[in-house]
């Protein structure tokens, strides 16, 4: 009773402290108790540490959701989900977090064993452990144990929980930034063909497929649009018109985009290479030598729509210029793709959900890596090319 007081009016008229019951003066214990104990740096680390090695990464599908709408349905593995925090892959880590953004999931960190009702958890009794109490029948400690459980579920859980998603998230976007950096590095020194005339095919169904013929130096010569799929289907009139673009230019090789309709442009390439051998031999010529080769069309879209593309092809269709760039990209895979943005290659994971400043200088550095590590030929390097190399500048 000696430490009641009645309540009190702060000067800006707001209601002050209230200590007028012994509920409201043992609420004010519990405050401080905990609140000093939220703050003790060696019991943070120490429960940091134990969730960190046995803690659970868990994820639910959010209240109201349709888990059969389409948006929602893509979460379908993580509806529900755990796993100890610590051992998350780095690509289910950055997919919960998106579908947390998104709204359609509630992520959360539990605790590896959940207590019975009204029973302390793990967590409440390494906090008593740390602080050397035990429950042992003393006045006050019905009090401290409430303290206890005042401090983990108000002060420290979600504290905790927040300091964990977000190392868990920085781990998960560096292993997602060395992945994309990784599979950057493997395309860009992926073997070139080198200095042979290149035949490229952008497939497409509706709108045909687009053609281009560069020479072995990399300078566009001619291109073409044929339609032998849906819905023209003029498969012959396709064949006459390539053929013709072989025989002009002296063709060896065939590069295709592997898009839309990239298997049934590989069957023709396919026909194409066997009239133009069946030709060959019913004019007593040697036969022709071409291979065909299917590549990655990823960004050639954007290098199409560039304002570089548009300097160095100014008279071409710019759905065209995807065609020249896929058969360049055969050519010489490192001197065609340094011309796109890096991030719009496309090797990389949940790209957009990680650090992208982080992103673009890691993507960079290696671009940088490997135009110094090759080296270029200066009677044919672009513009983007020099610009990578170390000691130029413009």
């Amino acid at each position: 009773q000696a430490f009641l007081k009645p309540a009190t009016t702060l000067d800006d008229g707001k209601p002050g402290p209230d200590f007028s019951t012994v509920a409201a003066v043992l609420d004010g214990v519990r405050d401080i108790l905990s609140e000093r104990w939220a703050e003790d740096a060696a019991l943070v680390q120490s429960l940091r540490q134990w969730l960190w090695s046995e803690g659970l990464f868990k994820s639910t599908l959010m209240s109201g959701k349709d888990e059969n709408h389409a948006d929602v349905s893509k979460f379908r593995d993580y509806f529900d989900y755990d796993e100890p925090i610590g051992r998350v892959p780095s690509h289910r880590a950055l997919a919960v977090f998106r579908g947390r953004t998104l709204e359609v999931l509630d992520a959360k960190l539990a605790l590896p064993v959940e207590p019975e009702p009204g029973k302390p958890s793990i967590a409440e009794g390494k906090i008593a452990l740390h602080l050397g109490w035990s429950h042992s029948g003393r006045k006050a400690d019905d009090l401290i144990r409430k303290c206890v459980a005042w401090t983990w579920r108000v002060k420290l859980s979600l504290s905790t929980e927040r300091d964990l998603f977000t190392r868990l998230r920085e781990d998960a976007e560096k292993t997602a930034i060395k992945v994309f950096a990784d599979n950057l590095r493997d395309l860009l020194l992926a073997a070139p063909a080198g200095p042979r005339v290149v035949l490229g095919l952008d497939p497409g169904i509706r709108t045909g497929v687009k053609v281009a013929v560069v020479d072995a130096t990399g300078k566009l010569v001619e291109t073409a649009t044929v339609f032998p799929h849906e819905p023209r289907k003029d498969w012959e009139g396709s064949l006459h018109t390539l053929g013709k673009l072989c025989a002009k230019h002296g063709v060896n090789l065939i590069a295709i985009g592997n898009g839309t309709a990239s298997r049934e442009t590989d069957k023709l390439a396919g026909d194409l290479i066997k009239l133009l051998g069946k030709m060959a031999a019913q004019a007593g010529a040697p036969e022709m030598k071409i291979d065909k080769v299917v590549v990655s069309e990823a960004g050639a879209s954007v290098y199409s729509a560039s304002e570089f593309a548009s300097q160095e092809m100014p008279d071409v269709d710019v759905s065209l210029r995807g065609a020249a760039s896929i058969a360049r990209r055969l050519q010489d895979p490192l001197a065609e793709l340094v011309k796109i943005d890096p991030k719009s290659i496309g090797v990389g994971q949940y790209q957009h959900d990680v650090n992208q400043s982080e992103l673009a200088r890691t993507l960079q550095a290696v671009v940088e890596d490997c135009v110094n590590s090759v080296g270029v030929d200066l009677n044919t390097a672009s513009v983007p090319l020099l610009s990578r190399v170390s000691g130029l500048s413009g």
